[in-house]
């Protein structure tokens, strides 16, 4: 994708801070981010998964942030918007302590792309199809690699959650990140406000008088505050699958050493391509054989669904693909800009190369999304049929089984 590709499809965007971040490539051949304020699959998807929404009369009184002049103990750590909670969260932190590492080499260093269709695993009641690794292990990977040491802690008492962020914030005076759901988070657009709990911010500041919180989000376009008791609320969400029990994490300890960059890049690359074409065939929910069977389930949904399930299903995948955690494409274009400031960064240009076949195959994931949008909000004159979609999976999988199998034969020949 091209900077001037990037969507700008207005929509539920127009208020509030919430922006997506894209990274596309500019006239030279450079990733750049890119805000963009919303794109038409997406909105489509939104749109048909509110039609049937329970939560419509409650969202429709919610209140949007406005922002406020924050006074009390406050980090000087400015924001930076990012495309992914995970990664700008982890590029914050390490900041606080003078490592300078970009959301993209956050991301390849942690090896975070992966893809999974899980159909015995239900999210919202549908099958989960998950484009990166599990959420925190990127903050584990990256801490590991540095040898950087870390506490994490999950709560039962919230009075417990709230005063051990004290403790730690004010008392040693370092970031805190907290996982938190997204529901009610203030500055998020009402339409957006989703029961989904492993949000990750970065709390960096508390007015103890007025008993609100000074917020590093990095999917918003400037810092932000929250109150104590919607931090309490949050970190505690009680709708949803797999609640945050308070969960916050913090670095105890930086070596003075950090160790060398380029075996930390060949090492990562090489753990990617294993999560992406490892599994042998008869694994088929993970990795480019996970793509693959996605290709040859999806042809069969309206037959063994319904029109109105199959429908549903795939607004999913659009949500996920496009919305909830950066999504395919967007992982792949994070990827691509990986490969290319690790070309720089190692000397080894034929990672620009690979940059480039990957930001081809994140193309890829997005004409499925702009044809499956097609196919769920029946645009009048267009005919795009589940086949059509199984046929564009079925290309995606082969052509990621063969990238991510010659990058790791290059990776592992740099590393002799």
């Amino acid at each position: 994708m091209k900077v001037e590709e990037v969507p700008q499809d207005l929509k539920y965007f127009n208020r509030g801070l919430v922006r997506d971040q894209n990274y596309a490539l500019d006239s030279e051949g450079k990733y750049q981010k890119v805000w963009s304020d919303g794109w038409e699959p997406k909105n489509d998807a939104l749109d048909v998964a509110l039609e049937d929404d329970k939560d419509n009369e409650e969202r429709s009184r919610m209140e949007l942030y406005e922002p406020e002049e924050f006074h009390g103990f406050e980090l000087n750590l400015e924001h930076r918007s990012a495309s992914h909670c995970e990664n700008g969260v982890i590029s914050t932190m390490l900041r606080f302590y003078g490592i300078e590492l970009s959301e993209p080499m956050a991301f390849g260093l942690a090896s975070g792309l992966f893809f999974a269709h899980i159909p015995f695993i239900k999210m919202q009641g549908m099958p989960v199809t998950a484009f990166r690794t599990l959420p925190g292990s990127l903050f584990k990977r990256i801490m590991k690699l540095y040898g950087i040491k870390t506490k994490t802690l999950r709560f039962l008492s919230e009075e417990k959650a709230m005063k051990k962020l004290d403790k730690v914030l004010l008392g040693q005076k370092i970031p805190v990140a907290c996982v938190v759901g997204i529901y009610d988070l203030p500055y998020y657009p009402p339409e957006y406000r989703m029961h989904f709990n492993g949000h990750n911010i970065c709390i960096i500041g508390k007015d103890e008088e007025r008993d609100v919180y000074s917020v590093l989000d990095p999917i918003i376009t400037e810092k932000a505050t929250i109150s104590g008791a919607l931090l309490r609320k949050v970190r505690f969400a009680k709708g949803g699958s797999y609640p945050p029990m308070g969960q916050m994490y913090w670095v105890t300890s930086v070596p003075k050493e950090l160790p060398e960059l380029k075996p930390m890049i060949l090492k990562s690359i090489r753990k990617t391509c294993w999560f992406m074409v490892s599994q042998p065939s008869f694994i088929k929910f993970a990795g480019a054989n996970g793509i693959l069977y996605l290709s040859r389930r999806i042809r069969k949904w309206e037959q063994k669904m319904g029109a109105r399930k199959a429908r549903q299903n795939l607004v999913q995948i659009i949500r996920m693909l496009e919305e909830i955690g950066t999504g395919g494409a967007g992982f792949r274009f994070v990827y691509a800009a990986f490969l290319q400031e690790a070309a720089e960064k190692t000397g080894i240009s034929c990672l620009n190369d690979y940059s480039m076949r990957l930001t081809e195959i994140g193309d890829l994931w997005r004409e499925f999304a702009l044809k499956a949008s097609r196919i769920y909000k029946k645009r009048e004159g267009e005919s795009y049929t589940y086949d059509d979609l199984g046929d564009l999976l079925q290309t995606i999988g082969e052509r990621e089984k063969v990238f991510f199998q010659d990058l790791d034969r290059t990776a592992k020949e740099y590393m002799k």
